[in-house]
């Protein structure tokens, strides 16, 4: 057994592997030391999950744009972080114009509505812009040429968006509505929290419903497991690809508006960083596999919010909260380790595979 064991492990194997136990070890004794010292309080430590849940509900958000795009193209559409970032973006003058005039105040829930479909319409239209100008005519190429074409495409949209706004950042008006907080128990939830949280569920619940339940989800799922049998039993191809975009845009232009609304600014760079996280999550859930992305956001989230104090509070690392980016890509780095197809595992049909 012992043998069959240093058969199937690489030296290469053996040195990750090596890496993943002395990160789990450092990650264990971090979380003791800080638990015995007691730091931080209970409601410190709630604190810290509620913060994480609204985070990782976003990059849940975002994190669907890659996964659906891979699981029906096989590519990762890197620009989807500047599909993120158009839609809040452009819809920050509206929202200033209703806050200006004082709508944002006196009819708090249709001004954000209409925030949101504004945010949603212009994310939706560059993700479907970028499907059929940079994408549909290298679908047969290589895949390294469609990747290229994505960075590409990024950096254009971001420029673009530079030119067309300004370089600055821009303050999201604030909501008086969404002011102050709610109380649950002894749990206190700010309002804001509570409106990303509740309106990220129930989008993924609604995109979840449709992929599952309705024809155009399930022609979805059968042109992502296989184009060519699709197209022969009746399926646009086309037409669902551009579906995948469109879906995903909205999701990235909804996603945006409630980043907005939980750090009060948009800039023209604002979609990498999450962008990066998103995909991140993607692939911590197994990447082409849709719950897994809900779950790779969430999870990415709360481990962003509670890692830093949990971790590295105990080791004695000064300001642990600056390093919250190194710890969510350390759980990528241990994921890809211990589980390469991520938490759920990605879905491909064996001719996929």
């Amino acid at each position: 057994m012992l043998k069959n064991l240093r058969e199937r492990m690489s030296p290469t194997d053996i040195v990750m592997w090596s890496i993943g136990g002395l990160l789990m070890l450092l990650i264990v004794w971090g979380s003791a030391s800080t638990i015995i010292k007691g730091t931080y309080s209970a409601r410190h430590w709630v604190d810290f999950v509620i913060f994480g849940l609204a985070q990782g509900s976003i990059y849940a958000l975002i994190a669907m744009g890659y996964t659906m795009v891979y699981g029906v193209l096989r590519m990762i559409n890197f620009a989807h972080s500047e599909v993120f970032m158009s839609g809040p973006y452009t819809a920050y003058f509206f929202a200033a114009y209703f806050y200006r005039s004082g709508l944002l105040d006196s009819h708090p829930v249709i001004s954000l509505v209409l925030v949101f479909i504004v945010s949603m319409a212009t994310s939706t239209l560059i993700a479907v812009l970028l499907e059929r100008i940079a994408y549909r005519p290298l679908r047969g190429a290589p895949r390294l040429v469609p990747l290229i074409t994505a960075i590409g495409a990024s950096f254009f949209l971001q420029y673009v968006f530079r030119g067309l706004y300004g370089s600055g950042f821009q303050a999201y008006p604030v909501v008086t509505a969404l002011e102050g907080h709610f109380a649950l128990g002894p749990i206190r939830v700010l309002k804001f929290q509570a409106l990303v949280i509740v309106a990220a569920g129930l989008l993924m619940v609604a995109l979840y419903q449709f992929t599952q339940r309705t024809r155009l989800g399930k022609a979805l799922r059968s042109v992502s497991e296989d184009k060519e049998a699709s197209a022969l039993m009746g399926i646009d191809v086309d037409r669902m690809i551009s579906m995948t975009f469109m879906i995903g845009g909205a999701a990235a232009g909804a996603a945006g508006v409630l980043y907005a609304i939980m750090f009060k600014q948009v800039h023209f760079f604002m979609g990498f960083i999450p962008g990066i996280k998103a995909f991140t999550a993607a692939v911590l859930g197994g990447i082409g596999n849709i719950p897994g992305a809900m779950l790779g956001g969430i999870f990415l989230g709360l481990v962003e919010s509670v890692g830093p104090s949990l971790f590295l509070d105990g080791l004695g690392i000064v300001a642990p909260y600056q390093l919250k980016d190194a710890i969510a890509f350390t759980m990528l780095v241990l994921v890809l380790i211990f589980r390469p197809s991520g938490i759920l595992g990605e879905r491909l049909a064996v001719t996929k595979a």
